[in-house]
């Protein structure tokens, strides 16, 4: 049985608010993926792009309305945040059930011609090097030449005296925009998991990290500069933040 199209729409919009406490400059950092992601398109008359960690569908969305003759698949491994993106963005993007990095992934995308532009928003620093390393090769591999990897994320600076200081300018820009305001991750979860009519969702997303390796759920945050390291060893010559609020960034990987 499917989400309620009234359901979604409250826990999605819910989600919207939480995500603030966390995603620096949240909207701005949208905007600038898709001020991006417009620019390196312009002139294909059906870009294909790749939404990596799609949740709920939120950058879907944006990128969609951005972009209407776009053809966007997203992908995810949550069960609850894809049938909340299917639901509430239905005409945004095609939404694909797959763990990122497991064998056969990409297979499973269906994409059925070379990628335009990749898109990921607060979602790969949960991968160790050596996993994104493999992502980011078999990304290659999708992308057209001239196609790019877009990554918006939270980048720790390197270790320093002034490491902390970009934790704390994020930190204060949250709090001068009310953004702690908001309910936090957890608080969300543990609402919406009593919501009957996620049930059948919350149940199956039980099951899927229960299987799921410990390491899958750990958080490794790391640094721009070994992004940039891993990136270049898979084949994107051409990689460069170009937006920064706090330790929160948009970071561009381009293929020859």
């Amino acid at each position: 049985m499917g989400v309620s199209m009234e359901a979604a729409k409250t826990w999605v919009e819910r989600w919207e608010d939480q995500q603030q406490r966390y995603a620096v400059d949240r909207e701005e950092r949208f905007t600038v993926i898709c001020d991006v992601t417009e620019h390196l398109v312009g002139g294909c008359s059906r870009p294909l792009l790749l939404d990596l960690g799609c949740g709920p569908g939120s950058l879907a969305d944006r990128l969609a309305r951005r972009l209407p003759n776009a053809e966007i698949v997203a992908v995810d491994m949550d069960p609850v945040l894809l049938e909340l993106g299917r639901t509430h963005h239905a005409d945004a993007a095609r939404y694909v059930d797959v763990v990122i990095g497991e064998a056969g992934w990409t297979h499973a995308l269906g994409l059925g011609r070379g990628l335009d532009v990749a898109v990921s928003t607060t979602a790969l620093h949960y991968l160790p090097a050596p996993k994104l390393l493999e992502i980011y090769r078999a990304l290659a591999g999708l992308l057209r030449p001239g196609g790019a990897l877009i990554n918006g994320d939270h980048f720790p600076p390197e270790a320093g005296p002034c490491a902390h200081l970009t934790a704390h300018v994020g930190l204060c820009r949250v709090e001068r925009t009310g953004g702690h305001r908001h309910e936090d991750w957890e608080s969300w979860w543990v609402a919406a998991s009593a919501d009957p009519d996620l049930a059948d969702v919350f149940a199956q997303r039980e099951e899927r990290f229960r299987m799921l390796p410990r390491d899958e759920e750990a958080n490794h945050h790391l640094p721009v500069d070994r992004h940039t390291e891993l990136l270049r060893e898979a084949g994107f010559r051409h990689v460069a933040p170009v937006w920064q609020v706090g330790d929160s960034a948009v970071l561009v990987a381009m293929k020859d």
